[in-house]
This record gives C-alpha cells, structure tokens and sequence, in this order.
C-alpha cells in the first residue's frame, strides 16, 4: 500500500469510505440554487395577463425541482465502502457489492473521469467516488482500492 503522506497527517484508516470532494460540493451549491430559486419563483411571479399560473404549475414546479433535488443528493452521497470482504460502490443510478477476488484490476488516469474496475466476469464497473476532479486525493483512493484487491485477492486465493 502507498504509505507516502505529508508530515504531520494521520494514517488512513484502508476501510475509511471514498467520497468526492469537488463533486459533492458542486451538488450542494446547486441544490442551495434550486431551492432559492423556486422560493424566488413563488414569491415573486405574480399571475398578470402574460401568466396565468394554476396550481397544477405550481405542483409540476415543485415535483420538478423534488426531482432534480433527488439527483443532486444521489450525486452528493456516491461513496465506495471498501471492507474485508470486498467493495461496495455507490454510484449516481446504481449501488452495486463486489467482492475482493471478483476484482481483476483498478483502473484510473487523468484522462478518466472517474476510477474503474474490471471484474472477474469480464464486466466493468465504474467508481464514481473517485473523480479526476479531485487530483491527489483521486490518485490516492484508487491506490488504496488497488492495494486492497490485490492484498484480499490473494489471501482469497
């Protein structure tokens, strides 16, 4: 595992979840804008001769925010659990459990959005918790993801 960290800071604990840092943030901003937003939008559009609003406008604005405020959330909490037995990956559409011989490589570059396995079954899966976005630190998840399915592998094996 690569042990190299700045003097001063604590060790990471390999189990300590993966999350997005830039991501995360990016998803909390707009989900303070979507909510200001509609409040500003029924404060202060007022039904003239150009709007007539109706309550069904007002309930298809309050679903439609409800839904992106969803997808921002989901966004917001993609995280990779590793554990002893294996990974567990939470992506922005599906949340997936793999186990440590299942995972044959860690891919990840700067020219990749986000981290990526192969499995076992010839399949791939995306780590969205680690994004190019966050630079070291994205380095430094998919080393430690790495470090574990090789170290889980073999001792599976």
């Amino acid at each position: 595992m690569n042990t190299e960290r700045q003097p001063g800071t604590p060790p990471i604990d390999p189990f300590t979840p993966i999350r997005p840092r830039g991501v995360r943030w990016v998803a909390y901003v707009l989900a303070v804008i979507v909510v200001v937003s509609l409040i500003a939008l029924f404060a202060y559009v007022r039904p003239n001769a150009a709007t007539k609003l109706g309550i069904e406008d007002y309930v298809l604005m309050v679903v439609f925010a409800g839904g992106l405020l969803g997808v921002l959330w989901r966004q917001a909490t993609v995280v990779a659990t590793p554990d002893e037995k294996g990974l567990l990956v939470r992506n922005l559409l599906s949340t997936r459990y793999v186990t440590w011989p299942e995972v044959v490589s860690v891919r990840f570059s700067s020219d990749r959005a986000w981290a990526q396995l192969d499995l076992s079954d010839g399949d791939h899966l995306a780590v969205m918790a680690i994004q190019s976005s966050d630079g070291a630190m994205a380095r430094q998840g998919a080393v430690r993801l790495a470090s574990l399915a090789q170290r889980f592998s073999e001792a599976g094996s």
